[in-house]
């Protein structure tokens, strides 16, 4: 729809379009808590003075009925590019004066821009009716527990900045560093009653969204949570007022600027009231993701409160004025949170100086770093800052984040456990090897101030060593097998019946089936054991949270009741990575919770509801979406054949094995054909297939032949010829058979769905959800157990072979060859040539 228009610039109207939408339901939402009549809603209007001065009052704004969205939608062929023109115009005009800075403006790119989507008012009109269209199906009745138009508006930036490149940086903080910082943050205010939080490079404003969401969780009212945003680029600006006002938090709770951070610090004053609203902006929490190494003019800011203290950044780099802005404005008690490129943590000059005096007064709590390629536009690492202003403790949390990540095309993006690693850690300030460290202070001292990652975490995997006495002798060196300690630890008794110690350095291995006496071994079984009892009722546990609950669960803590409970019980249980099995749960509720969306949005009977299937195919160079056939809304068709048909599903499975048998005896054929063979007709020009026509043409003569004559050989090409034509017609029969036996399957799953029972939903959903945790979750101790396996096999092949074995090898190697070499005849230079390489060989 966006014809020739960028998509970076298509958000503006896909986004704007979709917050007034969001303004108008608001509106219409609030007359029906006043109790409007469906007539008193039809007579808004600017006319009634005493109705808009109540709403722009409550609501910060007045929408006449004609300019609603809805209206919009009403109106059908009436609706005309000039009702969009003139609605934008009047909100403009109908804002309330206590919240004129928080909504003036805000539609002017929208507004500006309408004359891109047509050279003409009639293709104007066309392209924002289909726009408008697809925006008013957005679910707006609260019923889901969470903002799904909020959700909507963040997934549409998120594809845009993919598709931005250099630019996504200015408005878009991947979702999963936002999570991992609000994460962060939230573990520091989570005993708060009232909070404000600040984001000094606002962008799309996710970063305060994503923060306030993780606060609120600890809290009994999200109402007293204060939003600051401050942003340079206009249309940027406009995204973080609108993505705020959208997460239906309180107005009065908003505060915006846009404006200079480096130039201009926040304003102390309101404009409409300097004298008594002089007021300097200290905050609970400072978060931002500003623009990387950006030149800035510190000319005159010596005198700067901001930097004062510390020094002024060099002009090429502006990345330490922004983390001394943040940390001016957070409060004693307070915690920032700033993303920087890696640079920042060992650069010498006036970064090394700022660095060092923040290191000194005891600002700097942790530093977290990233993989590369997590943010759209650029493959540079980067980190993580922790700053506060007032700290207990000297030393410094330093991690080493940049293993952990899942690759997602072009870029790199942090998992749920990845998250939740770091979150814990910085939590509870942990030393984990490989991954996180405590550092004091004087160490850093004694490194010269340098925070350079590397220098006192190594997450490098170890370098294999090779152990030169049980290279020359055999057995396997103590020393590696003291590596698999937490093993040994885990599994009393199992390394002495592996092992047998011949010296202080070596044992040999005493069994010959590692895996057999493994798996069999008294402790191995008590560890499963452990875990099963640790397990045995986490199905009931689900089942009663998801299952018994699915209409009133809250969905976005949800994941964090089962996730503390599943620690909980691996808590007892050794080796098993904690984080690693809440990945598992994770991977599996990301389905469950779009589930249970669907389910609280629509009702129970959403279980039973097929849609049609629509796919894009293309026709004409075109793509247009078609029907092909149905689906689910919530139960998957494969599930619900496997549960109740599954002899319709045996039969269509059996029809499509043999049609694979068929394939296979077909190459199997060709094979057996010779060359000359494949020359003819009957086989393609590749030489990989044959063709079906020639086939059934000659072998209808054959067999009129062989009526005639002797019989067919039982080995000859026409007797290949023969056998092929019998599975071409078996084929084509199957083949009819099967299309009409899956496109009766799937009509019966069609209808099944639709007549499910409600025992018949609650065992499918159990199917659905609950089995496939559980199954996950139960293969971890055989994973364990089969990593140890191979480990033990490893080291035990690693030495099989001893050197002085290897060197007789080469030298049987050698004679062999020199006495090849005797057999040889060649010119006399050949000869002497010959010679000398055998001389060579023999030592």
């Amino acid at each position: 729809m966006r014809s020739k228009i960028e998509a970076n610039e298509y958000k503006d109207y896909i986004l704007g379009f979709i917050f007034y939408k969001y303004l108008s339901d608001k509106e219409l939402q609030y007359c029906k808590e006043e109790d409007f009549t469906e007539n008193d809603i039809k007579s808004l209007s600017e006319i009634d003075s005493e109705t808009v001065d109540h709403i722009k009052q409550n609501i910060g704004y007045f929408i006449a009925y004609d300019n609603l969205f809805s209206t919009w939608i009403k109106s059908g062929k009436d609706f005309d590019v000039s009702n969009v023109r003139e609605g934008l115009s009047a909100f403009s005009r109908l804002i309330s004066p206590a919240h004129k800075k928080l909504f003036d403006g805000i539609f002017e790119t929208l507004e500006t821009g309408l004359s891109k989507l047509g050279d003409s008012a009639a293709k104007q009109t066309k392209a924002i009716s289909d726009l408008l269209h697809l925006i008013k199906d957005i679910p707006m009745d609260g019923n889901q527990g969470y903002d799904v138009l909020g959700f909507i508006y963040e997934y549409l930036i998120e594809k845009f900045a993919a598709n931005a490149g250099k630019k996504a940086g200015e408005f878009y903080t991947p979702h999963e560093v936002s999570v991992l910082l609000s994460e962060i943050i939230s573990n520091h205010l989570k005993d708060r009653k009232e909070i404000q939080i600040y984001d000094s490079c606002s962008g799309s404003g996710s970063l305060l969204i994503n923060i306030g969401a993780s606060v609120a969780k600890h809290m009994q009212n999200k109402n007293n949570i204060k939003y600051y945003a401050q942003e340079l680029k206009k249309n940027t600006y406009n995204l973080t007022r609108m993505n705020l006002i959208m997460r239906d938090i309180n107005v009065n709770n908003i505060v915006t600027r846009n404006g200079d951070t480096l130039e201009d610090d926040w304003p102390y004053f309101d404009e409409n009231d300097a004298i008594h609203s002089y007021s300097a902006l200290y905050v609970d929490a400072v978060v931002s993701n500003p623009p990387y190494s950006q030149k800035w003019d510190p000319t005159y800011k010596d005198s700067d409160a901001r930097y004062a203290r510390f020094g002024l950044a060099p002009k090429s780099k502006a990345d330490f004025a922004f983390l001394l802005h943040d940390l001016f404005h957070i409060k004693p008690d307070g915690i920032m949170t700033i993303v920087l490129p890696h640079g920042v943590l060992f650069r010498g000059g006036e970064e090394g100086s700022i660095r060092k005096k923040l290191i000194e007064a005891n600002h700097i709590d942790a530093i977290i770093g990233l993989p590369p390629s997590i943010f759209f536009g650029t493959g540079i690492p980067t980190v993580v800052i922790v700053l506060k202003q007032v700290r207990q403790n000297t030393d410094i949390l330093i991690i080493d984040a940049s293993k952990g990540f899942i690759k997602e095309g072009k870029n790199n993006k942090l998992r749920a456990s990845d998250i939740k690693r770091i979150a814990d850690t910085v939590r509870d300030r942990q030393t984990t090897p490989k991954f996180a460290k405590l550092v004091e202070r004087d160490t850093i001292r004694e490194n010269e101030y340098n925070l350079n990652i590397p220098r006192y975490v190594d997450s490098s995997a170890n370098a294999e060593s090779w152990d030169i006495y049980a290279s020359m002798f055999g057995g396997i060196p103590v020393n590696e097998i003291d590596e698999l300690t937490d093993y040994w630890n885990a599994f009393p008794n199992l390394r002495e019946t592996l092992f047998a110690t011949t010296s202080e350095v070596n044992a040999n291995l005493k069994v010959a089936d590692i895996n057999k006496v493994i798996h069999q071994h008294p402790s191995v079984t008590a560890f499963k054991e452990k875990f099963n009892t640790s397990f045995e009722n986490f199905d009931a546990f689900l089942k009663k949270e998801l299952l018994d609950n699915m209409l009133t669960v809250h969905v976005p803590r949800q994941e964090e009741i089962l996730g503390n409970n599943m620690f909980k019980r691996l808590e007892p249980i050794a080796l098993i990575d904690q984080y690693e099995a809440y990945q598992l749960l994770d991977d599996q509720w990301e389905a469950i919770k779009v589930d249970l969306e669907i389910i609280q949005t629509e009702g129970f009977v959403a279980t039973k509801i097929v849609d049609p299937n629509m796919v894009l195919k293309k026709k004409d160079g075109k793509e247009i979406e078609i029907q092909e056939g149905w689906k689910g809304r919530v139960m998957p068709f494969p599930l619900v054949q496997e549960t109740y048909l599954k002899e319709a599903l045996q039969n269509v499975q059996q029809n499509e094995n043999r049609l694979v048998e068929i394939t296979a005896i077909y190459e199997e054929l060709l094979e057996q054909l010779t060359e000359d063979d494949k020359e003819e007709d009957t086989v393609n020009e590749a030489k990989d297939g044959f063709v079906n026509a020639e086939v059934i043409k000659l072998a209808k003569q054959i067999k009129a032949d062989s009526k005639k004559n002797a019989p067919v050989e039982k080995d000859s090409y026409e007797a290949t010829i023969l056998k092929v034509e019998t599975l071409i017609t078996e084929e084509k029969e199957l083949k009819k058979a099967l299309k009409i036996a899956q496109a009766q399957l799937h009509l019966e799953t069609k209808t099944t769905i639709e007549t499910l029972t409600e025992a018949q939903v609650y065992e499918l959903l159990e199917l659905k959800w609950i089995n496939p945790i559980i199954a996950s979750l139960n293969n971890l101790t055989k994973t364990t157990v089969e990593e140890l396996t191979t480990k033990v096999q490893a080291l035990a092949d690693k030495y099989s072979t001893t050197y002085a074995e290897v060197a007789q090898q080469i030298n049987e190697a050698e004679n062999t060859l020199a006495q090849l070499i005797d057999e040889l005849e060649g010119n006399d230079f050949d000869m002497k040539g010959l010679n000398e390489f055998k001389t060579l060989l023999n030592g």
